[in-house]
């Protein structure tokens, strides 16, 4: 297996780069208790968003760097508990489409504000992981109407609030820790690579997520 988007790729994201989307095994499902629907945010441009259901104010979550909204799978229905949850997919990523464009911030901004107008939400509160930053501060800085509150999830990076003094995406990237790879064992299945993952990061990410970002070969 090998890496269809990494975070290094994603953190270049003004070419808002595509990774492919595909789930390799027929006798897997994701059991998650989401509901699945596509948004059309532009023409021949759609985005995936996840419904866990739920009562009360919504949540609307966006994922971080090279993720899909897929990686809540285990998060939302927590939440759902006492709230109302969604998740978007942001372009380019999953299951959702791609088109490139020349203002990549103010695209996925677009993007956060056609979703929540399609889903009838009215001043839902966003939850954003890291790179995500950037698409809280830039929907609340032009739409500040159409949503209640900003969480961000080790999202507060420059990239977030971005006034012109601050240090280049590339220059943020390499002052940052080197992430270990994983092994040739630790690449063997799913499986192997979801527990590589914990160890890592200190949590498992959901198996769907790990599916819809890496791409299997025929042995799986």
């Amino acid at each position: 297996m090998r890496p269809a988007a990494t975070l290094g790729v994603f953190l270049v994201f003004v070419a808002l780069a595509v990774s492919g989307y595909s789930l390799q095994s027929v006798s897997w499902r994701d059991a998650s208790s989401h509901t699945v629907r596509f948004v059309t945010v532009e023409k021949n441009g759609r985005l995936e968003v996840l419904d866990w259901g739920g009562a009360g104010r919504s949540v609307v979550l966006l994922a971080g760097g090279g993720n899909t909204a897929h990686v809540f799978d285990d998060l939302a229905p927590k939440l759902a508990t006492d709230y109302r949850v969604y998740g978007i997919t942001r372009r380019g990523f999953g299951a959702s489409g791609f088109s490139a464009s020349d203002n990549p911030v103010d695209r996925l901004r677009d993007d956060v504000v056609a979703v929540l107008g399609a889903l009838k939400l009215e001043r839902p509160v966003l939850v954003g992981h890291s790179i995500a930053g950037a698409e809280l501060s830039a929907v609340a800085s032009s739409h500040s109407d159409r949503v209640a509150g900003l969480i961000y999830l080790e999202a507060g990076y420059p990239y977030a609030f971005d006034n012109g003094k601050g240090p280049k995406m590339k220059e943020f990237q390499m002052a940052g820790p080197r992430l270990p790879n994983p092994s040739e064992s630790d690449l063997a299945s799913f499986n192997s690579l979801q527990r590589w993952d914990a160890e890592v990061f200190g949590f498992p990410r959901p198996e769907a997520e790990l599916r819809l970002t890496w791409d299997a070969d025929s042995s799986g």
